[in-house]
């Protein structure tokens, strides 16, 4: 026997609008993905609310489905994307809607909740608080959202990088405020894919980070011959520190400070202030170190990771490979290398080596 849509939300057949939203918010949070959930009863949960909102006692048939579907599902690179681009959108103008009714809910500085994106992708629970903090719950998968206060957010965010639409690729702007991941590396949060995320006074406190590289056909025609295309995914925190654990295939760090573990493979890194935690940085790798900054690298063994060919560029233009600071033995145990001394490699030193120990720019001004 089909279940109805009340049995699925565990109602009576009599439930009204408020009983059915109340049994519906319940359980997508009881089924959450961060609590466990499973992905298909929540696209169930999520249908059964949807056709009852829309006065449908019982889910549709299969043949139902396929005939209301937008798009369909095929096993080519061509159809995929197809489909995906169709969601892209659709997710992209959930996204402008929650920006719109958290901009509201600030207006009045009120509190409230409430569930938007796409049914097949899932949808993100966006959650202002009494202290002005936004929290979201749930994957972020396109479109482009701006808030003035800080969003603390669990889960992962990527980017529809193929749509052909920039509105429709993500973009996450902090107006006033800090981007944090909620314990980012043990609930596997990642930021990929092309993500583009701004604070533009504050902070941002992530997990790892990936971009992509998507190869082409030559756009001449030629057969045969393909291009890259890289879709850096970005953090900016002008004013702020951005702290992530890994960097990897194709990220661009700019803040004032960066902290990080390694750099893995054409990361570029734009700061004053960067701190190297790990092991590992690759060979097109890049380091462009702003006037009156420094740089400390951690590692406490040979550096043998730290690759001699990464490229490291000061403000005023000045380039030199990274060879050059550890054969004069500046590289790791934690010392400061200034960007004074960076400007002075090859002059004669009057001061001495212009390296210290110290974590000054780490402290809280």
């Amino acid at each position: 026997m089909v279940q109805s849509n009340y049995d699925i939300l565990g109602l009576k057949s009599n439930a009204t609008q408020r009983e059915i939203r109340d049994a519906f918010r319940k359980l997508i949070l009881d089924h959450h993905s961060d609590r466990g959930g499973d992905e298909e009863i929540v696209k169930k949960i999520i249908q059964a609310y949807e056709d009852l909102k829309a006065g449908r006692a019982y889910p549709d048939s299969d043949d139902e489905k396929l005939k209301k579907a937008k798009v369909y599902t095929g096993d080519s690179e061509e159809e995929r994307r197809r489909r995906n681009l169709v969601l892209s959108g659709d997710v992209a103008r959930e996204m402008k809607e929650a920006q719109d009714w958290a901009t509201l809910l600030q207006r009045d500085d009120a509190s409230g909740s409430r569930l938007f994106g796409s049914k097949e992708l899932g949808e993100v629970e966006f959650e202002r608080q009494k202290n002005g903090e936004l929290s979201i719950k749930g994957k972020i998968w396109a479109g482009q959202f701006a808030y003035d206060g800080t969003i603390n957010m669990a889960g992962s965010l990527t980017s529809p990088y193929f749509a052909y639409a920039e509105e429709n690729k993500t973009k996450i702007v902090v107006k006033n405020g800090n981007f944090v991941l909620i314990d980012p590396l043990k609930n596997n949060y990642i930021i990929e894919h092309g993500v583009k995320i701004t604070a533009e006074n504050g902070d941002i406190i992530v997990g790892n980070v990936t971009g992509v590289k998507e190869t082409l056909q030559d756009p001449q025609g030629r057969v045969g011959l393909y291009v890259t295309k890289e879709h850096f995914t970005e953090l900016h925190a002008p004013n702020g520190k951005i702290v992530i654990s890994n960097a990897r295939e194709t990220v661009l760090l700019d803040g004032d400070t960066v902290i990080v573990n390694n750099l893995i493979n054409n990361v570029k890194v734009r700061a004053k202030h960067l701190a190297v935690f790990g092991t590992t940085m690759n060979y097109n790798c890049e380091i462009e170190l702003l006037q009156g900054g420094d740089m400390i690298f951690h590692d406490e063994g040979s550096c043998f990771a730290l690759s001699d060919d990464a490229l490291i560029k000061l403000e005023n233009g000045k380039r030199f490979k990274f060879r050059e600071l550890k054969t004069s033995n500046m590289v790791g145990s934690g010392k400061q290398i200034t960007y004074e001394y960076l400007d002075n490699i090859g002059k004669k030193q009057e001061k001495g080596p212009g390296f210290k120990l110290g974590f000054g720019f780490l402290k809280k001004k």
